[in-house]
């Protein structure tokens, strides 16, 4: 594979990512009461401060992530960001079985494929 072709897959690839983060923090400024109550559910004081400096931060190292720049740190603290809302939101394991612990089971495993490419995004940053 030519480096150029290289080069390209990691550009897309880092817009692909960060522009999932951008989403995010977007949306969640659109859904603020809904999750500010699963928040305070979860005893989590304060939580649509939480929810707001949270999806400031996600909107912001998404964007710095798919312009490539600061690509490391940016990465790094997605990664604390997805697991912290891991454990914050998809309490799967707390959770009798059925459908909605299946559910948050597939959107526990899909945060861990995306902290996946985030960590590889940090080891391949200049």
């Amino acid at each position: 594979m030519s480096n150029d072709a290289a080069l390209l897959m990691l550009a897309l690839g880092r817009i692909l990512l960060g522009g999932l983060f951008v989403y995010g923090g977007v949306r969640h400024f659109f859904i603020l009461p809904a999750v500010s109550s699963a928040l305070a559910a979860r005893g989590v004081p304060g939580p649509r401060l939480v929810l707001i400096v949270g999806s400031v931060f996600e909107l912001v190292a998404g964007a710095l992530l798919a312009a490539g720049v600061f690509v490391r740190p940016a990465a790094l603290g997605l990664v604390l960001f997805t697991a912290a809302a891991c454990v914050l939101l998809l309490n799967f394991w707390d959770m009798k079985p059925g459908p909605e612990r299946e559910t948050a089971k597939n959107f526990v495993q899909s945060n861990m494929a995306i902290i996946g490419g985030l960590l590889i995004a940090a080891a391949t940053a200049s």
